[in-house]
């Protein structure tokens, strides 16, 4: 009997618990991949937008965007861990250890470090932590998250419960290893749109950032691909039409890195996403939603042994079809308004 060549996805029974995942396939970003990025989202930091700026203030070049590096780690975990998923739930302790140039390859493994069968039987909750490599074997990326998976057979019997403890957030002396020393004297406050330095926020600060984009069908698909994410629910309109929504759904990265192309228009000199302390996907996006996007400041931190850039921890909220002027989040009764699509907590590195 020959064997089944093609790949039909991991079923929640089939996780097992310290599993380890290689991931197909290597991939080597590129410029193209950086200008296709900037197509897609059209961000504006100064340190990933010019090798001139980033070399003036300690970069050997600009660096690739910090969430196209992220979402090509993700991209390459799709095929083995969300193939067969409802839905991508959330993030824990993520950092970004390392810059990613043009050039680089990437290559990811994962751990599955929880499995809990949800009550209806028929799905379950896989916790994986993924690690990204460059072609050196330097980690330059790592995350926990959690995915619920369907199960196959939904009278296979449920595995022991294991749900691991994550950090509520990464800690300060954590951060910012995946920036140089920095010669701030160098920093052109005009050049990069925004005069506004770590020392100028504080705790509490609210900030709508203002704009809005819209997102169209081949726009999400187009940026999906780039990351070489297969997920069956962002591109079969053919199946999902028979779905629980009727159509695809928008890769949750891409309101991810839209929302943070749009926090620019305040958070400017914002460079670098140091780390992801945790994230969730409220709610879905479709093609024709128009988002927008605020953040709260949470934290303030100095990075030890650093005295040129200091580290705000932000929430970041994306919305759907309503302006943020009136800063939707969470009603009364702690649930969170109809419009709000994104809860993402992040650390982010700025000059001193």
């Amino acid at each position: 009997m020959k064997a089944n060549k093609t790949n039909p996805g991991n079923f929640f029974e089939d996780f097992k618990f310290g599993q380890v995942l290689t991931h197909a396939t290597p991939r080597t970003v590129t410029n193209g991949d950086a200008a296709l990025y900037m197509s897609l989202y059209g961000p504006r930091f100064a340190v990933q937008s010019s090798d001139a700026f980033a070399k003036a203030i300690g970069y050997p070049q600009a660096p690739l965007d910090d969430l196209l590096a992220f979402h090509v780690v993700f991209g390459k975990t799709v095929p083995d861990i969300s193939l067969n998923a409802i839905a991508n739930l959330g993030y824990a302790g993520g950092r970004f250890l390392k810059p990613v140039y043009p050039g680089d390859t990437i290559s990811t493994t994962s751990e599955v470090i929880g499995l809990k069968e949800n009550s209806n039987g028929e799905t379950g909750t896989v916790y994986v932590r993924s690690t990204g490599r460059n072609q050196n074997g330097d980690v330059v990326i790592e995350y926990a998250r959690w995915v619920m998976v369907r199960k196959r057979d939904k009278a296979a019997p449920a595995p022991e419960a294991i749900v691991p403890d994550l950090p509520d957030r990464v800690a300060p002396e954590d951060l910012g290893q995946a920036v140089p020393k920095l010669d701030i004297g160098r920093y052109d406050f005009a050049l990069a749109g925004s005069p506004f330095r770590w020392g100028d926020y504080e705790v509490g600060e609210k900030i709508d950032h203002v704009d809005g984009m819209t997102l169209e069908e081949a726009e999400h698909q187009m940026a999906t691909r780039l990351y070489q994410n297969t997920a069956k629910v962002h591109f079969n309109q053919h199946t999902e039409s028979k779905g629980r929504f009727g159509k695809r759904i928008i890769y949750g990265g891409v309101v991810i890195s839209l929302a943070r192309a749009l926090s620019f228009n305040g958070l400017g000199n914002a460079f670098h996403v140091a780390a992801i302390n945790a994230g969730r996907h409220v709610s879905p996006c479709f093609a024709g939603d128009t988002v927008y996007a605020w953040s709260e400041i949470l934290e303030k931190a100095e990075i030890p042994g650093r005295t040129d850039v200091g580290a705000l921890r932000t929430r970041l909220l994306a919305v759907k079809n309503e302006n943020c002027a009136a800063l939707p989040y969470k009603a009364a009764d702690g649930k969170y308004a109809d419009s709000v699509m994104l809860d993402l907590d992040l650390w982010l590195v700025l000059p001193r």
